[in-house]
């Protein structure tokens, strides 16, 4: 008998339910679930609810349920197995994505009484709120001469989760005070599929100042603030599960309500792009992995570790067993492009509308046309920040060259250009600091939509 396992991948906008044969790597039959509020910017889903400031960016838990009660039902169906075919279970989530959840692993934002605190809705990855607690942490981790810094490019972003977490604790101390955990969205969803609270090492090795050896920099986290001190043993609390490990087994609620086996097995979640190595084949020291979405990761494999600026991160075993992953990236790729085609004036969606094509489509026709640097334009992508190699979460993009003739298809061609010189960036400061590159994978949904 044929054996598949499931994959959920929660991405920006959406999440994706996959169904893959165990042996062939074949996928049997998927499922695409938007979800339904997106990315909470402006005002929060609520009748009474404020506008939220320039720099938030928070999502709806429900619509990650819907990812499970819709999107594996509909998947099975598609590939037309039965559930008895089924032996385990895969997630894997954008990181850090923070959910704050009361004693009954239910987010805070559920209830009545906190429903329009933006604090107690999902802080997602570019959630750029705490910039303050970003730079708090960084200048005293620069003071104090702390080594575990180096491990994180010498940087401290606002994407991550340790900064989110003061963040609340110094701006809505009643939802501190109120939650029982703070948990990442990917080991939410494991824990609301077995009931357990498993911390990936992946997410907490990224994004936490977590260290296999040692734990949190306890001491240090203590002088910034008590409660941060003390975020181990209370707010945070919860077995450390590692990538490749079972987390749990599927509760018989949730066998029940999503039509799976019970005691189905439930991996540990990995950070997002960081599961793309596993599927496009990157498993080789000195090989670096391109996941292309609204942003994109850069994840390099090495045999050793490589204290370097300009990083995200590196973790051991956090992929690949045996070898350090790097992660580095550019915020805005994706959702720099989508930001665009929204702009282009009336005329020029009305010829996208005549020629039956996507106002995308027609941009990047067009904007193959011209040899690099054709246009004057000179662009640098920085709309949502620099996390690679700059690592500052404030910087803004430009474009430098605009005349009276410019047309869209040139600004468009500009921001071409800016990606790749982003990617370079990023390829030659690994190089520069000892790890050659060797092969270069692409994968993600842009490579998928953007042929040239």
């Amino acid at each position: 008998m044929d054996l598949f396992s499931i994959g959920i991948d929660y991405g920006t906008e959406s999440g994706r339910v996959l169904i893959i044969h165990t042996k062939t790597g074949e996928i049997q039959g998927s499922s695409l679930i938007p979800y339904k509020h997106g990315v909470i910017n402006d005002r929060l889903p609520t009748t009474e609810a404020p506008s939220l400031p320039r720099d938030f960016a928070l999502q709806h838990p429900k619509d990650y349920l819907e990812v499970l009660f819709l999107g594996i039902p509909e998947a099975i169906q598609n590939a037309g197995i039965k559930k008895t075919q089924i032996v385990g279970l895969g997630v894997d989530f954008t990181s850090s994505t923070m959910v704050t959840v009361d004693e009954h692993l239910q987010p805070l934002c559920f209830r009545k009484d906190y429903e329009n605190h933006p604090h107690a809705w999902v802080k997602l990855w570019k959630h750029h709120g705490p910039k303050e607690e970003a730079n708090e942490l960084f200048e005293e981790a620069v003071k104090q001469k702390c080594p575990w810094l180096r491990d994180y490019g010498f940087n401290v972003s606002t994407e991550w989760f340790i900064p989110k977490y003061l963040e609340t604790i110094r701006r809505a101390p009643e939802v501190y005070e109120a939650a029982d955990l703070f948990i990442e969205a990917g080991d939410w969803i494991v824990s609301q599929l077995t009931g357990e609270v498993v911390r990936s090492n992946c997410s907490l090795g990224f994004k936490a100042f977590w260290k296999e050896e040692g734990g949190f920099p306890e001491e240090f986290l203590q002088g910034i603030d008590p409660e941060l001190g003390k975020l181990a043993s209370t707010k945070l609390r919860g077995k450390v599960g590692f990538i490749g490990e079972k987390a749990g087994t599927l509760t018989s609620d949730m066998a029940e309500k999503l039509g799976l086996p019970e005691d189905l097995a439930v991996g540990v979640a990995i950070i997002d792009a960081h599961s793309a190595l596993l599927g496009i084949g990157a498993s080789k020291a000195n090989e670096m992995t391109m996941v292309m979405g609204t942003s994109t990761c850069h994840l390099m494999l090495n045999e050793k570790k490589i204290q370097l600026p300009g990083i995200s991160g590196v973790v051991k075993d956090s992929i690949i067993p045996g070898l350090y992953a790097y992660e580095a990236g550019q915020s805005a790729v994706g959702d720099l492009f989508g930001w665009f085609a929204k702009q282009v004036p009336a005329e020029f969606k009305e010829e996208a509308s005549e020629l039956g094509v996507s106002v995308f489509d027609l941009l990047e026709k067009k904007a193959s046309a011209y040899v690099p640097g054709e246009t004057g334009l000179l662009a640098l992508d920085w709309h949502n920040g620099n996390r690679s190699v700059l690592s500052d979460s404030s910087l803004t993009g430009l474009v430098v060259g605009l005349t009276l003739t410019t047309k869209p298809e040139d600004i468009y061609r500009a921001y071409l250009e800016a990606t790749a010189f982003g990617a370079k960036m990023i390829l030659d400061n690994y190089e520069e600091w000892g790890m050659p590159v060797h092969k270069v994978f692409a994968c993600g949904g842009l490579p998928q939509k953007m042929p040239c």
